[in-house]
């Protein structure tokens, strides 16, 4: 391993700061180098990771509205010395640094929060409400988020002061809107690899319930396949008491929800992951009032194209089939894709997980399932970039030992409103995996 420089820390940089963007994070960067070793350069980043964290998390924003996270993203890159380009793809941005001769290697962080209310009672916790879908809603980084742009900034200081040690070009790229799988499609619209350059290799991570100090990871097919389904039924309105006299969407909908679930476990192998869920029904005003249409909103999940478009194609037969069985109209059905699966390169994989066990020991670094959930990542690494996506843990190892014993409490997940990752063991991992992770393939 060669030896390691670093920035002594002022992380993150004055932010020009505008009313907009005045996060307490402001610093100024010293730019002399130290010779510490990255394990101590990251405990001395800590105190003021921990305000920026703590500022973000208590500042959250949905996605293509990141304004205020962007802003302060973009500013302390310039700080730090990296050209940065605002809105790509509406809220987007990337921060070029380069340095000789090399491969291009891109980082991703995503800004996006979610449309939930946050209840870890955390005095950094979420107070935050925006306009979702036409409704005021609360705002929460219930997903990581906010951890995941910590680990971006300390891993872009780090490598920074580390720069006599590689050659190439850094591409940090953060991106809006990751929960409705619609932001790397739109900043791959607006020309990213075509402005700034395809990358040779690319990273993420993404925080998940493992104890802090472990890292996961799986080689090949890491995220599913995600499709969002959109369908209306209509009907004939009519008196709750005379529903001879209409045609009933409620009931539609409600069969369609049950029946549904049977292409999942009557037409698709077995063996193979495919999952259909319906996590919206709205329908109707009054208990005695049969309205005259019915939505479901919903997800389907799979790993395998094959069983997507057979998930895709069941679903739009069901609600076909749901509606003439009632002698109504057809239905409305939108079936928007979404993420496709993110694949690892085997390679790359291996050899940066290697390098994983030899600095934090093997029995923190876990080989994992492919996971059930979606990630627009895939939208930027499967054009023939290898690139590895990994899982950072956040939880106290004894609760994570607790949780697995019989009648322990489970652990909050990702989307949960209990979500609270532990903040500084959980960035130091992330800043000291990823920063290893792309020095070793810039030597």
């Amino acid at each position: 391993m060669p030896s390691v420089f670093a920035l002594r820390l002022g992380l993150l940089a004055t932010l020009a700061c505008t009313q907009l963007t005045s996060p307490a994070w402001c610093a100024d960067l010293d730019p002399r180098p130290i010779q510490p070793p990255l394990q101590r350069l990251v405990e001395q980043m800590t105190p003021q990771l921990r305000s920026v964290y703590q500022d973000l998390h208590a500042h959250p924003e949905l996605g293509f509205q990141e304004t205020r996270t962007a802003a302060a993203l973009a500013t302390a890159m310039r700080k730090l010395g990296f050209e940065v380009t605002e809105g790509v793809g509406k809220t987007g941005l990337v921060a070029l640094y380069r340095n000789g001769t090399g491969p291009t290697v891109m980082v991703r962080t995503e800004m996006d929060a979610l449309p939930m209310e946050e209840k870890t009672g955390l005095p950094y916790a979420s107070k935050a409400k925006a306009l979702f879908n036409g409704k005021d809603s609360f705002v929460a980084h219930s997903c990581g988020h906010d951890m995941h742009m910590t680990s971006w900034l300390g891993t872009a200081q780090a490598l920074l002061g580390l720069k006599e040690q590689w050659k190439g070009t850094l591409m940090f790229v953060a991106q809006p809107a990751e929960e409705s799988s619609g932001g790397a499609k739109a900043m791959l619209a607006d020309g990213l690899f075509e402005k700034f350059g395809k990358p040779h290799y690319a990273f993420a991570l993404h925080t998940g319930s493992m104890a802090y100090g472990t890292v996961g990871y799986v080689a090949g097919a890491a995220t599913s396949n995600s499709d969002g389904l959109n369908i209306t039924f209509h009907g004939r309105g009519g008196h709750g008491s005379m529903p001879a006299q209409s045609i009933d969407p409620v009931l539609m909908a409600a069969r369609f929800v049950v029946d549904v679930q049977s292409v999942v476990s009557r037409e698709k192998e077995p063996a193979e992951f495919g999952v259909v869920t319906v996590g919206a029904f709205n329908a109707g005003s009054a208990g005695n009032i049969i309205p005259d249409q019915a939505r479901v909103l919903g997800t389907i999940r799979s790993y395998q194209d094959d069983v997507r478009s057979k998930l895709k194609e069941g679903v739009e037969r069901t609600a076909r089939a749901t509606a003439a069985m009632a002698g109504a109209p057809a239905p409305e059905i939108k079936l928007t894709p979404g993420g496709d699966a993110v694949i690892n390169d085997p390679a790359l994989t291996q050899r940066t997980v290697q390098l994983f066990k030899t600095v934090l020991g093997e029995q923190n670094v876990v080989a994992l399932s492919p996971s059930s959930a979606s990630e627009d990542f895939s939208a930027f690494v499967n054009q023939g970039v290898p690139s590895l996506f990994y899982v950072l843990g956040i939880s106290d190892p004894q609760r994570v030992a607790e949780s697995k014993q019989a009648g322990g409490k489970p652990l909050p997940f990702n989307h949960s409103p209990f979500y609270a990752p532990v903040p500084e063991p959980t960035f130091q991992t992330g800043i000291t995996t990823m920063t290893l992770a792309v020095m070793n393939v810039m030597q």
